[in-house]
């Protein structure tokens, strides 16, 4: 693939097969000096000592942080975010404080915030200024580290209501405007875009200035690269001519082990 982009791990879709403080040694021993993760603990609040526990194993590796989700709900059941959810706005918000604390001691600049899946007897408009209200706060408490924060479209959650670029920066824009912070922009997640419908190439050529980090995993299917029908080496051009500079984050379902889904990428690419 192409040299001129830093690659990291997604350990919360791959190395599952081990314990969370387990993840970032395997990602170093397959090559890699970077990862990523989705809210790693249970509770939005957890103990200290977990906490503790998951930044020692991957500041003990040597390797860097670089993207964080939130804390997102029961993602096994089917939540998709809980930043839009009136009723657990308090939960979100103290969770933003611990985030903002395991990114600070690990160096990374990015949060991801999942919006939330829409909820029945709420009205629309109610959620929106919920979660618009809630990703100022967030947007405002990163920014004491210099952080970002992405808002993602998803596929295969039917309630979640951001499926395309265009539904995702309209959140962004309005955050902006509205909650007067600048540090929130879109997570191109290319295996998401392609899968709702967007083509990934024209996102990447139209809104580039608004991405701050790409995902990557091949459709169908959400496999390693060369499983799918991506073209990855035109999106990868496009990327790198259009000027992004950030990582790439491999958050895709291994099709056999995970150690082994990384041929795609010769190793000396991969730090």
């Amino acid at each position: 693939m192409d040299h001129r982009f830093r690659y990291d791990v997604n350990l919360s879709i791959l190395f599952t097969e081990l314990d969370v403080t387990s993840r970032a040694a395997a990602a170093k021993a397959a090559g890699f000096s970077a990862v990523e993760f989705w809210w790693p603990f249970g509770a939005a609040v957890p103990k200290d000592s977990d906490v503790d526990a998951f930044v020692r194993s991957v500041r003990e590796e040597g390797v860097r942080l670089i993207g964080l989700n939130f804390f997102a709900g029961d993602m096994p059941g089917g939540d998709r975010g809980v930043l839009s959810n009136p009723a657990r706005s308090t939960e979100f918000r103290e969770n933003i404080e611990v985030a903002v604390e395991i990114a600070d001691q690990l160096g990374c600049r990015a949060f991801n915030a999942l919006y939330g899946n829409r909820i029945d007897g709420v009205p629309v408009e109610q959620q929106d200024e919920v979660a618009r209200e809630n990703l100022a706060i967030a947007a405002k408490a990163a920014s004491r580290i210099g952080a970002t924060i992405l808002i993602e479209p998803l596929s295969g959650a039917p309630a979640y209501p951001l499926k395309t670029a265009a539904e995702a920066l309209a959140v962004i824009q309005r955050v902006r405007k509205e909650g007067g912070v600048d540090n929130v922009a879109l997570l191109g997640d290319l295996y998401h875009l392609a899968v709702n419908g967007d083509d990934p190439a024209r996102v990447i050529d139209d809104y580039i200035k608004q991405i701050g980090h790409v995902q990557i995993a091949d459709a169908p299917g959400r496999n390693e690269p060369g499983t799918g029908g991506l073209d990855f080496r035109d999106l990868f051009d496009r990327l790198a001519e259009n000027g992004y500079g950030g990582y790439i984050g491999l958050e895709y379902k291994p099709s056999g082990a995970s150690a082994d889904s990384f041929d795609w990428l010769p190793r000396d690419l991969r730090a």
